[in-house]
């Protein structure tokens, strides 16, 4: 190729980029405001900030054991029901289960000495009870994301009568592998000086340490990459959808997150068997109720492996895993889960009804 040809190639590239831009910004004076979480539901209970919401059901025939959705504190929950068509939560309606899903909420400085007991055993435990009160049974199904996978787990170690089946999605369990940024740069993180100062840790600086997982992908090529899609009104709105959930960040509880990053990423106590919660040692043998397993394969910030450990350490037999070649958020918003992560849950819960 000469010199010609290259300067037309780059000049029609250029001219390309200009054109998308310019439409681009039309389609953004004419947007409509972006939604996030449209799917029907109704607060059922709630506790200051944190709520308990009950999703109207989508199938005619639904499962008469309800489903719990846990999701992590460090993000909203929205990013399971991001848009009607990619919607983790909806697609599971639609396969007949009852869900019901804790909302966090947004802690603030009156939240400062709240602890992983508080929420687990307190506010956790209390939904729970408040679910098998209103459906009149002793157990539910237990679906943990990322940490609240976690969460979940311990639940269950401690709670094991409470939990008919448990599900674990993408959720850090074994924390010594090494194969995330962020499991190396936790192990060497100063967390009581950088808690003891903030005591509330901002949203903010946490997500600005997750955009640096991954630098020049997250904070600099993504906004490159998102000129060739502002022409299309909904592939714009598709990726202001994503940006409204990545910067929507709650402050994390300071004694939560000290907890969470020295007994586990640090100490790994709870592959261990001497994490403690509420004065209680959490023994993973005491998980006796079946367990289903979900990682990505490509997952850089919660690795296969540390998901995957959970198995070898419960007390049941009935285990299964189950992978999809996706990323960490590509588990709930991929076109290649769409249309078969929900699908594959509700059976495995119904063949355990």
């Amino acid at each position: 190729m000469n010199y010609t040809q290259q300067f037309q190639e780059s000049m029609e590239e250029f001219k390309t980029f200009t054109d998308n831009l310019k439409k681009g910004l039309e389609n953004l004076g004419s947007l409509e405001e972006v939604k996030l979480a449209q799917t029907p539901k109704e607060l059922v209970y709630e506790d200051g900030k944190r709520k308990l919401y009950r999703y109207k059901a989508r199938a005619e025939k639904v499962s008469p054991v309800p489903t719990l959705i846990v999701y992590a504190m460090v993000n909203r929950y929205t990013m399971l029901d991001l848009q009607p068509e990619r919607s983790m939560i909806r697609n599971l309606l639609d396969q007949g289960l009852d869900v019901y899903l804790i909302d966090w909420g947004y802690a603030d400085r009156m939240d400062r000495y709240m602890t992983m007991d508080d929420y687990i055993n307190g506010f956790m435990n209390d939904c729970v009870e408040h679910i098998c009160e209103n459906h009149q049974i002793d157990a539910i199904n237990l679906l943990g994301v990322c940490q609240g996978g976690t969460f979940s787990v311990i639940y269950a170690a401690l709670h094991p009568d409470k939990v008919k089946n448990l599900i674990t999605m993408v959720a850090p369990v074994d924390f010594e592998t090494n194969d995330s940024l962020l499991f190396v740069w936790s192990k060497q993180m100063d967390v009581d000086l950088m808690i003891d100062a903030y005591g509330i840790v901002p949203g903010d600086l946490m997500n600005q340490a997750y955009q640096m997982l991954q630098p020049f992908t997250l904070t600099v090529q993504k906004y490159i990459n998102m000129v060739d899609v502002m022409a299309d009104p909904d592939k714009l709105t598709d990726f202001l959808r994503m940006e409204t959930w990545i910067f929507d960040s709650p402050d994390q509880p300071g004694e939560v997150l000290r907890q969470n990053a020295k007994d586990l990423f640090q100490e790994n106590k709870l592959v261990k068997g001497e994490f403690e919660l509420g004065g209680q040692r959490v023994d993973l043998r005491e998980i006796t109720m079946p367990v289903l397993c979900v990682y990505a394969d490509y997952d850089t910030l919660v690795p296969p492996a540390s998901s995957k450990k959970l198995l070898q350490c419960v007390g049941t037999k009935d285990t299964q895993q189950m992978s999809f070649p996706v990323g960490h958020v590509g588990m709930f918003v991929s076109g290649k889960t769409q249309g078969t992560l929900a699908p594959q849950i509700a059976q495995w819960l119904d063949q355990r009804l």
